[in-house]
């Protein structure tokens, strides 16, 4: 008899820190990739070890952990409006203006405008038309926005930028790694993609991720 996938995944969204829980399987209905999205403060490794936990008690289904996928996202996803401050540090988080992506035969490029108080920014990217590189293209064009409104932005690079479907939604999630001598900080982001499109999400996953760690670099 074959593993009840939606089972494993209604189970894995009652682990108290996981939201979400997709799993992918191939023509034979063996699972290839588990993607799981949590929230922080338990360490990815031990998240990774409970999804395995519980696919094998409630349905029997061994996973093996180079599969299983855990991006961690913080409890609140939006980006504040112009003008807005942080409660803690009074610094204001910019907003998205604008986001323009133009293909032209192999290569892509991006602009992406962003708002803080009265000054209005713009970074540019470009790399190859491609769309997994395209997102990864946008991404880095909000990180170039965001150098110019505060140097902690030059401590950030993009490790990721995908789409991820949750339920019935498509999420843009940005991973980031933020280096800080000797260290090094992975953040996330997660935009939902709205009416604007995929590009947008990304740019404003890119700014969930940042609003909050960067603004504590600057």
């Amino acid at each position: 008899m074959g593993v009840d996938v939606d089972a494993v995944e209604r189970e894995l969204c009652r682990i108290p820190e996981v939201r979400a829980a997709r799993i992918v399987t191939d023509l034979h209905g063996l699972p290839v990739e588990v993607h799981v999205l949590a929230t922080p403060g338990k360490h990815a490794k031990q998240l990774v070890r409970d999804v395995q936990s519980v696919a094998i008690a409630s349905q029997g289904l061994e996973l093996d952990h180079r599969i299983v996928s855990v991006v961690q996202l913080e409890d609140v996803h939006h980006v504040a409006p112009a003008g807005d401050h942080d409660a803690d540090d009074s610094i204001t988080r910019p907003s998205l203006e604008g986001v323009v992506v133009e293909r032209r035969e192999l290569r892509c490029s991006a602009t992406v405008s962003l708002r803080a108080g009265d000054e209005v920014v713009s970074g540019t990217a470009e790399g190859s038309v491609a769309a997994a590189a395209a997102r990864r293209v946008v991404a880095d064009a909000t990180l170039a926005a965001l150098a110019q409104l505060g140097p902690a932005a030059s401590c950030a690079s993009i490790e990721a930028a995908s789409l991820v479907r949750v339920g019935e939604r498509d999420v843009a999630v940005a991973v980031l790694t933020v280096v800080v001598p000797p260290y090094e900080e992975i953040v996330t982001g997660s935009a939902p993609v709205r009416t604007a499109g995929a590009d947008e999400a990304v740019a404003r996953a890119v700014l969930d991720a940042c609003n909050r760690r960067l603004a504590r670099l600057g």
